[in-house]
């Protein structure tokens, strides 16, 4: 009976580890989907649903606080199933790199993601309507007239930048969409 307690200890032992190590690895996996939902939800040009991005909002409020308990999980958990291990050079790169990824998605859940996607046009160029090879006719555009002179600004491109800084008859605007 002596010999079976030792055993059953363990075993009672590598369970918790494999349980430790499946909580990690569970834990890594909630904080990077906390950012990627809303990346990956909404996007230029994609269609989307109004559930996803309600989702995508909630899960944009709650990540920088739900990826920082995440990132002190996977450190405390980390701390756990080193302590006292032999082969700790086994061990060691899959914790450090676990403990990576819940350090980005914690940098990432307080970055303003949206901003990337949707950023101003540097550098715009302007041709004459006659030259807009990239423009068919059927596509939309907003227009502005000012003073006898006219821009157009294509939607298409005004969705995925939202700003245009022109002058049109010697007035200087922003253009938005």
């Amino acid at each position: 009976m002596s010999e079976s307690k030792p055993e059953s200890n363990a075993s009672q032992r590598r369970g918790r580890r494999v349980a430790g190590w499946i909580l990690l690895l569970v834990v890594v996996a909630a904080t990077l989907a906390m950012v990627m939902t809303p990346a990956l939800v909404i996007q230029p040009f994609k269609s989307q649903s109004p559930r996803g991005v309600a989702l995508s909002y909630a899960l944009r409020s709650w990540a920088p606080i739900a990826t920082m308990i995440g990132t002190v999980l996977v450190l405390w958990l980390g701390v756990y199933l080193l302590r006292g291990r032999r082969r700790l050079w086994l061990k060691l790169p899959a914790l450090m790199l676990c403990l990576g990824l819940a350090l980005t998605a914690t940098w990432f859940a307080r970055q303003n993601h949206f901003e990337w996607m949707f950023n101003p046009l540097p550098n715009a160029s302007f041709v004459r309507a006659g030259d807009a090879s990239f423009v068919s006719d059927a596509d939309k555009v907003l227009a502005v007239n000012m003073n006898g002179d006219a821009a157009a600004f294509p939607i298409r491109q005004m969705g995925y930048h939202h700003v245009v800084q022109d002058t049109v008859g010697g007035v200087p605007l922003v253009a938005t969409y």
